[in-house]
């Protein structure tokens, strides 16, 4: 018999092991919710198929012989694995365990996830972690992640997820660069000012501010360019310039007194903002450990 014909006689199979284990057809059908009848015809199914006769009948009881005696063990120990099968996926459905995998923007993973990740470890023993900090956005099937974070207005469609708050960018300098260049008063100021800028793309040297209904954009030139805010923080701590910053970024020199807004009466409209959106596939039956995950990124960041 093929490995096809067996699939299809599983069912029969596990009809069979409840038909021994009740001791008659109408024990069976009462614990299947079927028929006498109907639970009869699939053990004749069953038998005709295996060319093999398991069941001696009598009008009183049904007894194994002894080819249906050796057959029951196999039949048995087919429903314990399959019952062990689903025990796995109850346990794994019931509490919080296994490994997540989250992909994150560069910035926003070192500023904002990672400082949370060791509250949620300490929250969850039982899960495990990935985290990728990287600025290019995986595909979630292909590269097999359970969750991304995007910058975004507009989170991609077929995907579920959820903001986790605003992005919002910020000029900045050293209090001792603008004590020896002059604190800028209106966008237009920043044309005599070194201007560390992005440099991904040809406009990125063109900032958009706006103030109510007024809007400006500036050129700007400076001595250095770099495409992660990271580096441009550093040469910024250095008194080397203004920078345009995700206000995570900046946040701790800020408070600190390292850094100092720039125009703060003027909003950044240029790129990099917009909402950090935690974002996964689309899944009615999502596992614990990414629930557990989405929630507890959902509770420790909005409320930062």
């Amino acid at each position: 018999m093929g490995t096809n014909d067996s699939a299809a006689l599983l069912p029969y199979m596990a009809v069979f092991v409840r038909v021994v284990e009740a001791g008659s057809f109408s024990g069976a059908a009462r614990l299947l919710g079927s028929t006498p009848s109907a639970v009869s015809r699939q053990v004749a199914r069953l038998e005709q198929a295996l060319a093999l006769r398991l069941l001696e009948r009598t009008t009183r009881q049904l007894r194994l012989n002894e080819a249906g005696a050796e057959f029951y063990q196999h039949c048995r120990d087919m429903l314990d694995a399959a019952d062990a099968a689903v025990a796995i996926g109850e346990r794994l459905m019931r509490s919080p365990r296994g490994l997540v995998r989250l992909s994150v923007p560069k910035a926003y993973g070192k500023f904002v996830v990672g400082p949370a990740m060791p509250a949620f470890l300490q929250r969850y023993p039982e899960v495990d972690v990935q985290l990728r900090i990287s600025d290019q956005s995986p595909d979630l099937i292909e590269d097999g992640f359970d969750l991304l974070v995007q910058v975004t207005d507009n989170p991609p469609e077929g995907l579920a997820g959820k903001p986790l708050g605003p992005v919002r960018q910020l000029l900045c300098a050293s209090p001792d660069y603008l004590q020896r260049h002059g604190e800028p008063q209106h966008p237009q100021d920043l044309l005599r000012h070194s201007c560390l800028y992005l440099g991904e793309t040809a406009g990125d040297n063109r900032w958009h501010l706006r103030r109510g209904e007024q809007q400006e954009t500036v050129t700007v030139r400076g001595r250095y360019i770099s495409n992660h805010s990271e580096a441009r923080l550093l040469v910024a701590l250095a008194g080397l310039g203004i920078t345009c910053l995700p206000h995570f970024t900046a946040a701790q020199a800020l408070a600190d007194g390292q850094l100092r807004e720039v125009l703060p009466q003027w909003r950044y409209t240029g790129s990099y903002q917009g909402a950090a959106w935690l974002l996964w596939r689309q899944n009615h039956h999502l596992p614990p450990k990414t629930r557990a995950l989405i929630d507890y990124l959902s509770e420790a960041l909005i409320a930062s």
